[in-house]
């Protein structure tokens, strides 16, 4: 077991916002829950996987949305609603736990993300929980199918989820998670585009070879370098090295177009070339996470590997809808977990996910 310290969650936060590609929710509303756990005295408590005992019950807390804000005229939708004084991920959390009749042991981030990493943190200290080294994605993604456990074949429900009315929704006898993103999706679209849920309550010993080890700590080391080279020239190298990818572009972006459809922050984000990729430009496809990008209209990325962007003068990583026109950005392409390439993964999360004919091309990195 490893005690958290602020130091180390923050450079968590920031490791999880790179292998968020885009997604994974809002980076200061993380540092906001992070603080005010600290704040009322708790503790962060990260513990291996192979440490847990077998019938510790374990779940998944997120928040689940788009990350663009609502229009105006949607804002009068909500107008008269009480608001809940609770956080709504307490709140399903206790809900959760009077339902099954026990507590539980520890929680597992659904991605890595500056908000869903933070999330899951949050509910653990909270309650005096454990957080598990480990999660579902070992980056963020746009649904609940696109995670091991949805490989695995395990069951979603029963689904705890609230919002920030106070009101509360169980979903059981759900069929699978893709029926799972559908119900909890469409209680997003009545919940201000955020709803707080936690599914995947099971025992360990279920979970145990279904997560991907390790990613909470590689999210403290990833971000720990980045925070150790913002005084070097190139802090995207630094990072691209030392997540095992590459710097693929630099630029200025010139066009931002994003909008919220379904429930999804949709768009694109085109970067004009400069220095050596002066005369080429670069097109990231987005629907809340970074799916495909394009060189000169050609393919050279795809998910499920890792469109990382970073502002190029200040070297903070970039999510999505925060990229702006005129910004300086560097583009870095990091492998995919090995958990996401199998056949069954890449028909779920693969190019055609992203609308492209074409087969998975893993980055080629020079060694």
């Amino acid at each position: 077991m490893k005690k958290l310290s602020e130091e180390d969650l923050l450079d968590i936060l920031h490791g999880a916002v790179i292998l968020g590609a885009g997604g994974g929710g809002d980076l200061e509303e993380g540092k906001s829950l992070i603080r005010e756990a600290l704040a009322a005295g708790k503790v962060f408590n990260l513990v291996d996987i192979n440490d847990v005992p077998d019938d510790a019950l374990i779940c998944t807390p997120y928040l689940l949305g788009a990350v663009s804000p609502i229009r105006a005229e949607e804002e009068s939708l909500y107008h008269g609603l009480p608001r809940c004084d609770k956080h709504p991920i307490l709140h399903a959390y206790d809900s959760f736990q009077k339902y099954l009749g026990r507590n539980f042991y520890a929680t597992t981030a659904c991605e890595l993300g500056g908000s869903n990493t933070a999330v899951a943190f949050y509910c653990a200290a909270m309650n005096d929980h454990y957080i598990l080294d480990a999660d579902p994605a070992g980056r963020a993604v746009p649904e609940i199918t696109h995670s091991t456990y949805y490989f695995a074949g395990l069951p979603a429900s029963p689904i705890f989820a609230a919002n920030e009315f106070g009101e509360t929704f169980v979903l059981d006898n759900v069929k699978d998670d893709q029926r799972a993103e559908s119900l909890v999706r469409a209680l997003s679209l009545v919940s201000k585009n955020d709803i707080a849920a936690i599914d995947h309550a099971l025992e360990m010993r279920v979970l145990r070879n279904a997560l991907i080890p390790g990613t909470i700590s590689r999210s403290l080391s990833l971000g720990r370098t980045w925070r150790k080279s913002l005084s070097n020239t190139n802090t995207p190298a630094v990072v691209a090295e030392a997540g095992g990818g590459l710097v693929a572009f630099n630029g200025v972006a010139s066009t931002v177009k994003y909008q919220t459809i379904d429930g999804f922050t949709k768009g694109s984000i085109e970067i004009e070339g400069r220095d050596f990729y002066s005369n080429k430009n670069f097109r990231v496809l987005v629907k809340n996470e970074n799916l495909a990008g394009w060189i000169n209209d050609e393919v050279c990325v795809t998910i499920p590997d890792l469109i990382c962007l970073f502002d190029t003068d200040t070297g903070h990583p970039v999510a999505n809808p925060d990229v702006y026109p005129g910004q300086s950005l560097t583009v870095v392409l990091l492998p995919a977990p090995v958990e996401f390439t199998s056949v069954k993964a890449l028909s779920v999360f693969g190019p055609a996910y992203a609308g492209i004919d074409c087969d998975y091309q893993p980055i080629q990195v020079e060694s």
